[in-house]
């Protein structure tokens, strides 16, 4: 026992046992607080709606994109596949789990206290394991047709500027072609455009 707390307990035993019992229902508080928040924050962020609610537009409009009879863009048409916004909003396996955990308890408390800005930022940008934890099969096809991602890994082992998944599949723009996976041809050509030129060297 420490000399403060000594000379507290024989001064005033009293404050001395509602200071320990006030820190001992604080921790049990947060022993208990925190692992239901993070569960109810995972739990809400299973339903797109939720996520909608917090981010506003265009969230929002995506959200009624997805619900809409027809696909209009690349996220409403996973959303017909059964795909819902947090299972390309985090990462792969336990630990894109728990990321993913985690960020749903902070927006659940940022939510709950009104205190979340508008419209909200984009906290957990897509990633190429987001697609691949899926599309695990992209690779396979070892011909000219697939060229592009079979070359795309070493691109982006060479070189910072490289393209991700998302540059030619955009999720949430509606002016793609439906009938070729809602590419747009004008972005996707200037894609392969950047990734001729850095084959060449001439990047």
């Amino acid at each position: 026992m420490t000399k403060e707390v000594s000379i507290m307990s024989k001064s005033n035993p009293r404050k001395l046992l509602r200071s320990l019992l006030t820190m001992k229902t604080a921790v049990l508080l947060a022993l208990i607080v925190v692992p239901l928040v993070g569960a109810t924050g995972a739990q809400l962020e299973n339903h797109d709606s939720f996520c909608a609610s917090c981010h506003t537009n265009p969230e929002s409009d995506y959200v009624d994109r997805a619900q809409a009879e027809t696909a209009v863009d690349l996220a409403s048409f996973h959303t017909g596949e059964g795909v819902r916004c947090i299972d390309c909003h985090s990462g792969k396996g336990m630990n894109g789990r728990i990321h993913a955990m985690r960020q749903g308890a902070q927006d659940l408390v940022k939510f709950v206290s009104g205190n979340f800005p508008q419209p909200a930022p984009l906290t957990h940008p897509i990633e190429d394991i987001n697609c691949t934890k899926c599309h695990s099969d992209i690779s396979q096809g070892r011909d000219f047709n697939n060229h592009f991602h079979i070359f795309l890994p070493d691109w982006q082992r060479l070189s910072t500027n490289a393209a991700a998944c998302v540059d030619c599949h955009q999720s949430h723009t509606t002016d793609g072609m439906p009938q070729a996976a809602f590419l747009h041809e004008e972005r996707t050509v200037a894609v392969c455009q950047q990734c001729h030129l850095f084959a060449s060297g001439r990047e």
